[in-house]
């Protein structure tokens, strides 16, 4: 009789590595490990060779570093979505993409249940799991750290120990970290204390702000309906594009956030997350709107962008919501082309010039020079009208005080639209 196959959400780290060898001393399942390169810097082939090694009946790889960067990263740019304002989505816009990665390998390979080394306490859990029950809603899960008997990562270092598993973390080194083409977390050790500054050490993809190089960097970066599309000057692909900026802001130490966010299961957690190509993406983005969409959308966009963070750190990409805010986005997307010039120095990057075709910028209008387009007088009768309202309210607030006869006249004035103080 056939073994039963799971498909495992495999990294070849602590968790998944211990999940590896539990599930078939637990269960003798047919275990299918799955890797998803979403452009951690990871030896893939090694990766596959130790899952075959410690028990998977087979070993996958699959790169979807170009679908996460044009399916998720550039929607989430173009909406400008930034969790609690500091956090910018890395792990939660790659969970939904893996996670149908998971379903779509289940199903060819006619596995009923999908595997997953989150822990009960994180947000990756839901994230896997909503995404899951949305595009297989028949598909069984397996979450090891909700049930087993192991209640730290040093149980687990114990374990590995015990049945030879090759694992690359120490209790001396023991930050839990998520990396892929566009950031990398750190969570754990010494930063579960809140008071503790982190180490310099810690940083992976990125210098310190202190040594980054006394000379300012520039780049300008092209944008085509929202999107990214070239620096200074030449056209790029996406993984290319992010790959340069990445190496940018990783010399001058930009895009590091120590913060302390709430997840979505209840508590507060802190964690250290570099997005280096990231920040400076986000900072010329909203720089060429700025340029381009008029204050109603740009305004209206802020709470747009606010709900999309919280459904994709939610993990509610395939969500009806969602996707009808991404079409919102998608609109207002459709002039903002242009190029931004940034300016990169010690840990800062901020847009010192930026040009478009559509911009709503005039330079005759704004300008503090004598003008012949824009008719200063006009200003009176526009604040007039516009501070009616509020006239209205302080004559009734003086008549309700004993003033209704000293103030009859005006009040007419007033409501004629008259100006009674010259």
């Amino acid at each position: 009789m056939a073994k039963e196959k799971v498909v495992l959400a495999y990294s070849g780290g602590l968790d998944t590595s211990i999940i590896m060898t539990w599930l078939k001393e637990n269960y003798d399942y047919d275990v299918i490990a799955v890797c998803c390169n979403a452009g951690q810097k990871e030896d893939f082939a090694a990766i596959e060779k130790k899952a075959l090694a410690t028990g998977a009946s087979k070993a996958i790889t699959i790169d979807l570093r170009e679908e996460f960067i044009t399916d998720f990263i550039w929607p989430t740019l173009k909406a400008g979505a930034i969790y609690e304002n500091e956090y910018m989505l890395g792990t939660s816009m790659a969970r939904p993409l893996m996670a149908k990665k998971l379903v779509e390998v289940a199903q060819q390979e006619g596995a009923f249940y999908i595997a997953h080394g989150c822990t009960g306490k994180g947000n990756d859990q839901v994230r896997f799991e909503t995404t899951i029950k949305a595009l297989d809603p028949a598909i069984k899960i397996i979450a090891p750290w909700r049930f087993w008997d192991f209640e730290s990562r040093e149980d687990l270092l114990e374990y590995a120990a015990s049945h030879n598993i090759p694992i690359n973390q120490s209790e001396a080194k023991i930050y839990s970290r998520d990396e892929n083409i566009w950031h990398i977390s750190h969570e754990g050790g010494e930063l579960e204390n809140p008071w503790n500054e982190h180490y310099d050490t810690i940083h992976v993809l990125s210098v310190p702000p202190e040594k980054a190089p006394d000379e300012v960097t520039y780049v300008d970066i092209d944008f085509e309906a929202g999107v990214p599309v070239g620096i200074d000057g030449q056209k790029m692909g996406p993984i290319e594009l992010l790959t340069k900026l990445n190496e940018l802001g990783s010399k001058n130490g930009v895009g590091t956030a120590d913060l302390i966010e709430n997840r979505l299961v209840g508590m507060k957690s802190r964690g250290v997350y570099e997005t280096p190509g990231g920040t400076i993406l986000f900072a010329a983005h909203s720089a060429l709107e700025k340029l381009i969409l008029d204050r109603d959308t740009t305004q209206y966009k802020y709470i747009v962008a606010q709900k999309f963070a919280q459904l994709c750190y939610d993990g509610l990409w395939y969500t009806p919501l969602r996707e009808a805010i991404s079409a919102f986005v998608d609109e207002t997307q459709k002039l903002v082309t242009g190029t931004v010039k940034m300016k990169l120095y010690k840990g800062s990057a901020v847009a010192a010039g930026r040009k478009s075709p559509n911009s709503l910028y005039s330079e005759e209008f704004a300008t503090f020079s004598k003008d012949e387009v824009y008719n200063q007088s006009d200003a009176e009768g526009f604040i007039n009208l516009f501070s009616l309202p509020l006239k209205i309210r302080a004559i009734q607030k003086q008549n309700k005080e004993g003033g209704a006869k000293l103030h009859e006249g005006l009040e007419r004035k007033v409501l004629k639209g008259g100006d009674f103080v010259r």
